[in-house]
């Protein structure tokens, strides 16, 4: 459908969730993928799970960790060759006001959200630039675009994930790599929504699908919503599109 057919790409925070349902699109879009993860026994379950023997291979650690993304990275790019499709999807989500999160929480957040994405970027993107062509899709969040109360520390994080999607796109468009991203809205059946959705009920928050009713159409999106669209950018359908944020919210406007 998007002539992906034979391309290489690399989806991080691949185990679980949004990330899943991305590798799982590419394989079906006829992509060979590799999944990097932090949680390598996940990985290893989904690769069997998609059934891709051959097509699909894990790597496991840290994205915040330089030294790790080196090596796993690195070891998905010798397994598959030229890569020319970088999802940037690994992230996390801490529940708290600014006055009340600590610093531990507010520097997992950037160390993971902000500087893996720095980190994996700088690993796979010299190569796209010096064959002159590539696609990078990294995952924002509609609340990448306005503050929410008690999200401080993730918006931030995703602020930053929009201003280096238009930067680097400005910064390599020139040699045929384009960046763009998704800015997913309320989406359930992840792990980080559900680590969310424990935070949000110990501090009296409405759930998910209580929010969900305040959407234009009425319900939550679900991995496979951000997964589609992630392929359309990563493909030539999306040619002479780059530096955009996409926002995937279900009509959940905040701009």
């Amino acid at each position: 459908m998007y002539g992906l057919k034979g391309k290489k790409a690399i989806v991080t925070g691949g185990a679980y969730g949004i990330g899943k349902s991305i590798a799982a699109r590419l394989l079906a879009e006829g992509c060979d993928v590799g999944i990097f993860d932090l949680d390598g026994a996940a990985a290893d379950a989904t690769a069997r799970e998609l059934g891709a023997a051959g097509r699909i291979v894990c790597a496991s650690g840290d994205v915040s960790d330089k030294a790790a993304v080196e090596n796993g990275i690195g070891a998905l790019m010798a397994a598959l060759g030229p890569i020319d499709i970088l999802v940037n999807n690994a992230g996390i989500c801490r529940v708290g006001k600014l006055l009340d999160m600590s610093d531990a929480d507010w520097q997992a957040t950037f160390g993971i959200n902000v500087d893996g994405l720095f980190h994996v970027t700088r690993k796979v993107a010299p190569q796209m630039v010096e064959r002159r062509g590539g696609a990078i899709v990294n995952i924002a969040s509609w609340m990448g675009k306005s503050g929410a109360a008690a999200y401080g520390a993730y918006c931030a994080s995703k602020f930053a994930v929009v201003a280096m999607t238009q930067s680097l796109a400005c910064e390599i468009g020139e040699f045929g790599v384009r960046v763009n991203a998704v800015g997913p809205g309320l989406i359930v059946d992840t792990k980080m929504r559900d680590e969310s959705e424990a935070q949000r009920k110990a501090e009296g928050l409405p759930s998910a699908h209580d929010r969900a009713q305040g959407i234009p159409l009425r319900r939550p999106g679900y991995p496979d919503d951000i997964a589609r669209a992630v392929l359309f950018l990563a493909s030539d359908e999306a040619a002479f599109i780059t530096g955009e944020t996409i926002s995937v919210t279900g009509g959940l406007w905040n701009d």
